[in-house]
């Protein structure tokens, strides 16, 4: 049996070891290694990743003197690092958290890291509306996409009379870094 000052000094290193893996488990993500043209200013701090599973959306459209695919619609689930779907992201580029909150992005930088993936990018938060259950992405000041694979615009040459009007579902990944001021 243990005496009553070492029953005390266990009970102090298990609460401690506690607390600190507590602390580690609700940490903020460290800020990710990025190229200057997509870094985000100072202020600010990440408090979300998402890894995203996807697709980019391309339309032939017909335009003056032909054809051409048009700018990427997105649709992807990001996941945690356990595989819980935590995010919805959608055209505008939007991305809805699953207690409703949302956050619309303005592409501000981006820059091509990987010639076989779509580019990294650097968006602001354009607007943001509280969930019905929550605001977990209401204070979101910019989002960075990174890692990317795949997603790339079709060849031009399969955009043409034949499949104008059609779309392609080009898959993807990606990170998304959510950042919110560091007041917040």
């Amino acid at each position: 049996m243990l005496a009553p000052p070492r029953r005390i000094l266990a009970g102090i290193l298990a609460a401690t070891a506690a607390g600190t893996a507590a602390q580690v488990a609700h940490a903020a993500p460290a800020p990710p290694t990025v190229p200057a043209e997509i870094a985000v200013a100072e202020g600010n701090k990440p408090f979300l990743v998402g890894h995203a599973v996807g697709v980019q959306i391309y339309t032939c459209a017909t335009v003056a003197g032909g054809f051409a695919w048009s700018s990427a619609t997105p649709r992807a689930d990001l996941y945690d690092d356990r595989g819980t779907v935590i995010v919805k992201h959608f055209g505008g580029p939007s991305w809805q958290a699953k207690d409703g909150s949302t956050v619309i992005g303005r592409r501000l930088r981006g820059v091509t890291v990987d010639t076989t993936a779509i580019p990294w990018l650097l968006l602001e938060s354009a607007s943001t509306i509280p969930g019905p259950d929550g605001d977990r992405l209401t204070d979101t000041t910019f989002i960075q996409r990174i890692a990317t694979a795949g997603g790339l615009t079709p060849a031009p040459d399969q955009c043409n009379a034949a499949t104008a009007g059609t779309a392609r579902e080009i898959p993807y990944t990606a990170d998304y870094v959510f950042w919110k001021a560091i007041s917040a």
